[in-house]
């Protein structure tokens, strides 16, 4: 599943479709996308993992899922989700979740959720994990409601960055580490975003996937763990489990 840096870069990918008219539109999705031909695109943005393209009157809104994908200017022989034509070039999405918006966004959106947004605020990320104190570490930095564009690759890496362990009650864990791993999770978004740019995005992978641990030199531990039942890459060692009193 692309996270929120990934949606950062196709964000920045298409900018040249930016108030150009979409002159035929086709696609298996069955939303109305009829609703585009003829439109021209105002804007395009990103909610964390969501991709948002915005029209006069009307929003259409791309989740790339687990399995999405998007060709700009090309095709893949899969048949589109949606696909977009131009005077010049075409936007194509696959196997994605499309859904047309008409509400303004600023009703439906908490900008300062989004890790990756301007208005990221850190503060408001500390206030919601004070109402989720029984919570896993691992279920909260997936929530999209605190972390917007956090997805399993930076929970992984962001948890060990701080030495806290996943099965972690988010209550029990020290205020100075909760804020420690509130502000890694907005600077690994923005390392992920660099490192995929340059195409080494694993290579700096300390965590995901990996089988030994490079600060003990053990073997990780991994399972399917909290709510979300997303795999998890940690050191029993080196990563503290924080957990409330009984």
């Amino acid at each position: 599943m692309p996270e929120g840096p990934s949606i950062v870069i196709l964000k920045e990918e298409v900018q040249a479709f930016k108030k150009k008219k979409i002159i035929a539109v086709t696609g298996n999705s069955k939303e109305d996308i009829q609703r585009l031909a003829g439109e021209t695109i105002i804007d395009f943005k990103s909610f964390g993992k969501q991709f948002l393209i915005c029209f006069k009157t009307f929003t259409v809104r791309i989740h790339l899922m687990m399995f999405g994908s998007y060709r700009i200017n090309e095709r893949k022989d899969s048949p589109p989700r949606l696909s977009m034509q131009f005077k010049s070039g075409e936007l194509n999405f696959y196997t994605c979740s499309v859904k047309i918006i008409d509400e303004p966004l600023d009703e439906l959106y908490d900008w300062t959720g989004d890790v990756m947004s301007d208005t990221w605020d850190p503060k408001a990320a500390l206030k919601k994990l004070s109402t989720i104190p029984k919570t896993l570490a691992c279920d909260a930095l997936l929530d999209q409601h605190i972390f917007a564009g956090v997805g399993n690759i930076i929970k992984n890496e962001v948890l060990f960055r701080v030495r806290i362990n996943p099965l972690s009650e988010v209550g029990a864990i020290p205020l100075k580490l909760q804020k420690l791993m509130i502000k890694e999770a907005r600077i690994y978004c923005f390392q992920f975003y660099e490192w995929k740019k340059a195409y080494e995005l694993k290579q700096h992978w300390l965590a995901h996937t990996k089988k030994i641990c490079p600060r003990d030199h053990v073997p990780f531990s991994f399972g399917h763990l909290g709510k979300t039942h997303r795999r998890s890459f940690y050191c029993n060692l080196c990563q503290v489990t924080y957990l409330l009193e009984e």
